[in-house]
């Protein structure tokens, strides 16, 4: 088993505990050292019907109580050896693709451009998601009229996110180019070999 594959299960229970869930795990060289990354999401709420308001971002303290559990965790374990390792705790940004329906429930209210499997790609704001598919509006244009459209994620290639530097329903002060839900993360520098923990 590769060490991407035992980070995983020995960190999901402390973020479980923290309300927080494991989206992807990186280990890749650098220099002497490893970089550890990990994207975390919120744990969302079983849904009762089609999601229809945003999901709140993670903030820097969520994050900050995340890497910490997920440090302290990987310490308990010889997961990663002796070899120095650079642990990275991110939220994911919206150039993530959207492969799940928790994904899309917490993008509403974004921009999405959706690629079916058979047609050509829609571009539209997400105004509802549940388990089964999405409904969008798409804007009007000077050859088509302002419509809304459902779609069934079985139904679909690829979704993504596209970056807005002013959304609509998104409250006051958030925007795009901001940390909302763009790679919110911080580090801790581990070196395995004198168990010695720096965080910057």
């Amino acid at each position: 088993m590769s060490v991407k594959d035992q980070i995983r299960p020995a960190v999901e229970g402390p973020l479980a505990s923290l309300g927080l869930l494991v989206e992807d795990v990186a280990v890749t060289p650098a220099g002497k050292r490893r970089l550890v990354r990990i994207w975390i999401d919120r744990v969302l709420d079983p849904a009762d019907g089609p999601t229809t308001t945003p999901t709140e971002p993670l903030s820097l303290d969520e994050v900050a109580d995340a890497t910490r559990a997920v440090g302290e965790a990987l310490d308990d374990t010889d997961v990663m050896g002796e070899q120095p390792y650079t642990l990275e705790v991110t939220s994911p940004g919206v150039d993530r693709p959207l492969t799940e329906p928790r994904h899309y429930r917490r993008n509403v209210t974004r921009l999405l451009t959706l690629t079916p499997l058979d047609g050509t790609p829609v571009t539209g704001r997400l105004v509802s998601a549940d388990d089964e598919g999405v409904t969008i509006e798409v804007p009007a244009t000077k050859k088509t009229p302002a419509r809304t459209e459902q779609h069934a994620y079985a139904d679909l290639a690829r979704a993504a996110v596209e970056v807005e530097f002013s959304r609509p329903g998104a409250g006051q002060g958030h925007d795009d180019g901001g940390a909302e839900h763009d790679d919110t993360d911080l580090h801790d520098d581990v070196d395995e070999t004198d168990d010695d923990t720096e965080e910057s």
